[in-house]
């Protein structure tokens, strides 16, 4: 069992740049595909980014360019730095992990957080 806890959430303005960040509790965190999800109000739970065991990155169309997925595996940690943020970015982000190689899947992920809420505000 993994246990995923998000931080870095919070309120920010239109443009403005965010650093979201998840622990893992394994072990074998550096065996796992990482990723990051965002939910917002009344939609479905979608793909942002992930990050593979050797370091592939993946992003959506909607974050790409202005979204960084970064891990440490001596740490157990994954980042998702946010930069020029926008009011469609609004939304609880999600910090999961998979024993696939990859996947933008929500059900290729077996782990997830309980999600940090990010909101941007002009």
């Amino acid at each position: 069992q993994v246990q995923l806890v998000e931080s870095g959430g919070g309120l920010v303005l239109t443009g403005g740049s965010l650093r979201l960040s998840c622990v893992a509790s394994t072990r074998t965190f550096s065996t796992y595909l990482m990723g990051w999800f965002r939910q917002a109000p009344g939609k479905e739970r979608e793909f942002a980014a992930s990050i593979t065991r050797t370091g592939s990155t993946y992003y959506a169309d909607s974050v790409k360019g202005r979204f960084t997925i970064s891990r440490d595996n001596a740490k157990n940690t994954v980042d998702l730095q946010m930069n020029s943020l926008k009011s469609e970015d609004t939304a609880v982000y999600y910090c999961a992990a998979s024993t696939y190689w990859w996947s933008t899947s929500t059900s290729g992920y077996n782990y997830w957080g309980h999600g940090t809420q990010v909101t941007v505000s002009s």
